[in-house]
């Protein structure tokens, strides 16, 4: 296995295939959902019409859920996508495990043309080759540290890497910056931490959004926050958290997500990360009611945190 090339800011425990394999298998320690009686159903889902995502907005931006950690996001003259993944599987081979449980809003023909497609990490949950070989191999692609050569060699010549807090001008006054997370990378079995992963603040057309990308609970967030927040619109990944004991390294649950919200200067904000896969123990519609109840608990208005529908739209500005 090749010696790994990045790490996260903070040291912590490491699982390896060992853990995996045990937790697979059902052997202790044995962990059980929050909520038993939540809903083990995906997210739900609403169409997104061609129409209505045709061109950018006038003013402000237009955020579409497209499932999973993929958004679309429109403003500033510019249409951009966020971890697309439109595969009926999260996994290196079509075999039937892994499958895409609510199917994407729209199809790839129904999207608008693409300015630029921005990559939080190599994980097949969230790059997908084949939707970025359909999307058009000369599409520009925005990665952190570590992916541009295979992407290369996989035929995408437009690749920018970014490292932590480096920025990128998208557009003239539209600027892109990478920020840290605490996850990890891994195509293969050798080829772990060989890129790095990020999450993605795009400020421009007098707001600023920000994708948290994969990440467990970290103190990066409070640096996000000191050095870019408030941030007017997130999204913030709530699932895939069960069992603690190995997901607590790498995915952050709901209660953490919304003291991230809190902690990077949040005014709003969207769930992601959940009811599209199923690729961790808690059941698909534990997370929203995690959520809700965690927005509740630490006194924040319902409306600022949400867990909503693929294919739904939110309006920034």
């Amino acid at each position: 296995m090749a010696r790994p090339k990045f790490s996260n800011n903070a040291a912590h425990e490491e699982h390896g295939l060992q853990h995996i394999l045990r937790w697979k298998l059902g052997l202790p320690p044995r962990e059980y959902p929050v909520l038993p009686h939540a809903p083990d159903q995906p997210a739900p889902r609403q169409k997104l019409r061609r129409e209505d995502i045709a061109e950018p907005p006038a003013s402000g931006w237009r955020v579409a859920w497209l499932g999973h950690a993929s958004f679309l996001l429109q403003g500033a003259g510019l249409s951009l996508l966020i971890d697309p993944v439109f595969s009926a599987h999260c996994a290196p081979l079509r075999l039937p495990f892994l499958p895409r449980l609510s199917p994407p809003p729209c199809t790839l023909a129904d999207l608008p043309a693409i300015d630029a497609v921005l990559l939080t990490h190599s994980h097949y949950d969230h790059l997908d080759l084949p939707t970025l070989k359909r999307l058009g191999q000369g599409t520009p692609l925005i990665v952190p540290e570590g992916h541009a050569g295979w992407l290369r060699r996989a035929g995408f010549p437009q690749v920018t890497e970014l490292s932590w807090f480096s920025q990128h001008s998208l557009a003239p006054g539209v600027t892109l910056t990478a920020t840290p997370a605490q996850h990890f990378t891994a195509r293969t079995l050798w080829d772990r931490n060989q890129a790095h992963w990020c999450g993605w603040h795009l400020a421009g057309g007098g707001h600023t959004l920000w994708h948290a990308g994969d990440s467990a609970y970290s103190d990066d967030f409070r640096e996000i926050g000191r050095r870019l927040g408030p941030i007017d619109f997130s999204m913030i990944p709530i699932g895939a958290y069960q069992p603690r004991h190995i997901m607590r390294t790498m995915h952050m649950n709901p209660e953490e997500a919304v003291t991230v919200f809190r902690e990077t200067g949040c005014r709003r904000a969207v769930a992601m990360h959940w009811g599209t896969f199923k690729l961790t123990d808690e059941p698909l519609g534990e997370p929203p009611l995690r959520l809700a109840q965690a927005v509740q608990d630490q006194g924040l208005p319902a409306d600022t945190f949400v867990a909503g529908a693929i294919g739904q739209v939110w309006t920034v500005g």
